[in-house]
């Protein structure tokens, strides 16, 4: 630890202003100077808030690229099998509802940064899905509800914070719920169709890590519940992605049914092709 220490410190201690200021407000005054300055890896505490910190930020970083292969596979493939719609528009929902309540009440933007940015990534999925699905004009709709929701959301004349904090006691539950109709989609479908690996596999290991950041940081139960419940949820999609990772797709199934069957060569051509002689016939001709 001394080795460690020695080589540390000379660093730590000429690190530029800003990234000082940034330490400082990530973890605090105390936390920063016993692991960055006195490089104090022993002290329990503050070791715990720093990976709370550092996996928070990773989930944020994470999550602007979380659903890009999601809408990459859309796009390639023109279709929506296996994505559930109704799992998306209640995810949308939930996080819209979340990042005005956590904007209204000015939270700081490293507690709840991957909400804005899965928001969006939603929005473009469910688009592509109704389009894919042949229904152009309900995502219009949905879009205009969309515009629609965020102007009373994010406007304190509209709705007060009272209300949105109700809203925001019903978000968890939404959020938790959307996960029920894709997980019922596979089922009926057997297949995982167009839904991404990358992104189920991501939001369960984000699920997992917000377990952690909020045994360290959050003490509230009813969030705690939250994620606990979405990693279940998330888990039961995690092992239904990867116990129909082969399954043939709806599509390739209704192909395989299609197929002509081939007919069974006759009788006359087999022969022929066989090169055997065919036996003639008794003749009626008279022998002079």
């Amino acid at each position: 630890m001394d080795a460690l220490r020695s080589a540390v410190t000379p660093i730590t201690h000429n690190l530029p202003a800003p990234i000082r200021d940034l330490g400082e407000s990530l973890i605090g005054a105390h936390c920063y100077k016993t692991l960055l300055l006195d490089v104090a890896l022993d002290d329990q505490a503050c070791l715990k808030l720093a990976i709370s910190k550092g996996l928070g930020i990773g989930i944020v970083a994470a999550s602007s690229i979380v659903k890009v292969p999601q809408i990459l596979k859309l796009v390639k493939s023109r279709s929506a099998e296996g994505v559930s719609f109704l799992s998306y528009f209640l995810e949308t929902t939930a996080y819209l509802i979340t990042l005005a309540y956590n904007y209204r009440n000015e939270f700081p933007f490293s507690t709840y940064g991957e909400t804005a940015l899965i928001l969006g990534q939603n929005v473009v999925i469910s688009v592509l899905v109704l389009n894919y699905s042949g229904k152009a004009g309900l995502a219009a709709v949905f879009v205009a509800a969309l515009a629609a929701a965020v102007g009373a959301l994010f406007t304190p004349g509209v709705l007060d914070v009272k209300a949105l904090s109700y809203l925001q006691a019903g978000a968890g539950l939404l959020g938790v719920a959307s996960k029920v109709p894709q997980i019922a989609a596979i089922w009926s479908q057997g297949t995982t169709g167009q839904l991404s690996a990358f992104a189920v596999f991501n939001y369960l290991a984000g699920s997992l890590t917000r377990i952690f950041t909020t045994l360290q940081e959050v003490d509230d139960k009813l969030i705690l519940y939250g994620f606990i419940s979405g990693f279940v949820l998330n888990l039961i999609l995690a092992t239904q992605m990867i116990y129909y990772w082969n399954a043939p797709s709806e599509k390739a199934k209704g192909k395989r049914r299609a197929a002509p069957i081939q007919a069974a060569p006759s009788a006359t051509s087999s022969g022929a092709s066989s090169g055997t002689p065919t036996k003639k016939g008794p003749t009626t001709r008279r022998r002079g």
